[in-house]
């Protein structure tokens, strides 16, 4: 039984100029101690996925439709309080922007306890300082910067104490959302296997959201590719890959630059993204896609199984989009 199944699931938020098509219809499922990416543009929904997971869209989103079952139970059955007592304890989030994720004006070690302290209350405030020792140096950071205020760390030092805060109440689920941005790359790569040993270590599922392919491709078992809201792609990462079926993956495995194999142009994307509060019929990529036809306009969504963990949405009534 999968840890996460998500079902048809669809967001949007009601803005001043009309409802914003963010997430349509989106379905996966995630095991036990196996990890999922999300890649795509900016503004294609990944984020919302990711804060729907939480149920901490803002007040103008809304959930449409669907079912998120964590654990065999619908998150967006339960009660705010229930779902205060499963943020952190049973999914946590790594948050975008870890410059910004810390109150300037607390000590980060207390911020640390704090969510600790508030899901478990048979301990005391000295055993919380405790965790968050032995936390600091599951990430790497000294223990004796624990009392050290946020303004006092590196942009690394901020982003192994996000990821701290996200360990500290032992959740099965984290959703690490562009855990890397902001950062050089040197500390990327620390960062990266600093997650990866730690999920490894604690056997903890997760969902990664990032832009970057490159950097998925290090960190997760399965891959799924969103356009505009809609999920396009879903497979192994050696599947989506080395056997891309969706023309925007290919497109998108086009624009990266890469350290191996022939040296090659890159080829950008051309064009822009739909415009999500009037979404065109049919496939939302067909305007920047070469190899559109009159089906991707006017067919219905066809998702096309290139192999038992690899399937792509096609509208050419069906037809793989590879042809």
């Amino acid at each position: 039984m999968a840890l996460l199944e998500v079902q048809n699931l669809s967001i949007g938020y009601h803005t001043q100029k009309g409802y914003l098509h963010a997430v349509e219809d989106v379905s996966f499922s995630l095991e036990e101690g196996k990890s999922l990416g999300f890649v795509g543009e900016s503004g294609c929904g990944k984020t919302t996925l990711g804060m729907a997971l939480m149920r901490l869209l803002p007040p103008n989103g809304v959930i449409r439709e669907g079912r998120m079952l964590f654990d065999g139970a619908d998150l967006l059955q339960k009660s705010d309080e229930e779902m205060r007592e499963i943020r952190w304890q049973k999914i946590a989030m790594i948050f975008q922007a870890a410059m910004n994720a810390l109150n300037p004006v607390h000590r980060v070690h207390e911020q640390i306890a704090e969510a600790i302290l508030t899901h478990n209350a048979s301990i005391d405030k000295k055993e919380a300082f405790e965790q968050v020792e032995e936390l600091f140096q599951l990430v790497g950071i000294p223990k004796d910067r624990m009392r050290d205020y946020p303004h006092q760390y590196s942009g690394g030092m901020k982003q192994r104490a996000i990821i701290a805060m996200a360990l500290a109440c032992k959740p099965r689920l984290i959703i690490a959302d562009e855990p890397t941005t902001a950062l050089d790359v040197i500390v990327q790569d620390q960062i990266l296997k600093e997650i990866m040993n730690l999920q490894k270590e604690f056997g903890i599922s997760m969902i990664f959201i990032s832009h970057d392919i490159s950097i998925v491709a290090d960190v997760c078992h399965d891959i799924g590719i969103m356009y505009a809201g809609k999920l396009v792609e879903h497979g192994s990462r050696e599947e989506v890959f080395n056997n891309p079926a969706h023309p925007y993956t290919k497109a998108l495995l086009s624009s990266y630059p890469t350290l191996t194999g022939e040296k090659g142009r890159l080829m950008p994307i051309p064009g822009q993204t739909p415009n999500l509060i009037h979404p065109p019929s049919g496939c939302r990529f067909r305007d920047r896609c070469p190899g559109a036809k009159a089906a991707c306009k006017t067919g219905e969504a066809v998702w096309v199984e290139t192999s038992p963990r690899h399937k792509t949405l096609c509208y050419q009534c069906g037809a793989d989009c590879r042809e």
